[in-house]
């Protein structure tokens, strides 16, 4: 009884100790958003939608327990993110903040490699309406989910490519003349980023 006690305890002080021995990691992480021409159940000569790329910027937190390589990261970023519909740029510009459950295989202290996926909030400053030969009206809210992997190098360099999966909406969008029709559409993006953490 006392030794399975002794184990039991053992056990405890391990579990207590690794979130004080996790690594926390502070840095700026940037990249470009690279969004693909949304599907819009609507006559494509109205919209013609093609291919936009945006950017991002901000601060970011990394947190990893070293022995088994799980952790969490987590950014407060600047984004533009987008489509271009008949030749012109229509950005949505805001903030993004993504939490992602984190797994690092390391080889060292040169590098390690990882996987991720979590949610992502993007809160939109410009969800005004938008009038081109059809109206834009972007959300002022989106939610996403998002998958992805890189490398990291030296501890300090991290590159990375995600999948942003949109769960809601990006924008309502409708043509404007003698007749009406309503749609809605979701951005779906990749994302190349770079991180330098101190």
């Amino acid at each position: 009884m006392k030794k399975i006690v002794n184990i039991l305890f053992a056990v405890v002080c391990v579990g207590l100790a690794m979130p004080v021995q996790a690594q926390i990691q502070l840095g700026i992480k940037g990249g470009l958003n690279l969004a693909g021409a949304p599907s819009i159940n609507m006559d494509k000569s109205l919209t013609n939608v093609e291919n936009a790329t945006g950017f991002f910027i901000g601060p970011m937190l990394d947190i990893t327990v070293p022995i088994i390589g799980i952790g969490v990261d987590g950014a407060v970023m600047y984004s533009q993110k987008g489509n271009k519909f008949h030749g012109e740029n229509i950005m949505q510009k805001g903030i993004e903040v993504p939490v992602n459950l984190k797994y690092s295989l390391g080889f060292g202290s040169l590098a390690s490699i990882f996987v991720a996926a979590g949610p992502s909030a993007f809160f939109n400053w410009d969800s005004g309406t938008k009038v081109l030969p059809i109206e834009i009206k972007g959300k002022s809210f989106e939610l996403s989910f998002n998958v992805g992997a890189g490398v990291k190098v030296f501890r300090h360099l991290q590159i990375g490519v995600n999948y942003n999966i949109p769960v809601t909406d990006s924008a309502i969008i409708r043509t404007v003349g003698a007749t009406t029709s309503e749609s809605s559409f979701k951005t779906r993006v990749w994302q190349a980023s770079i991180a330098y953490m101190f």
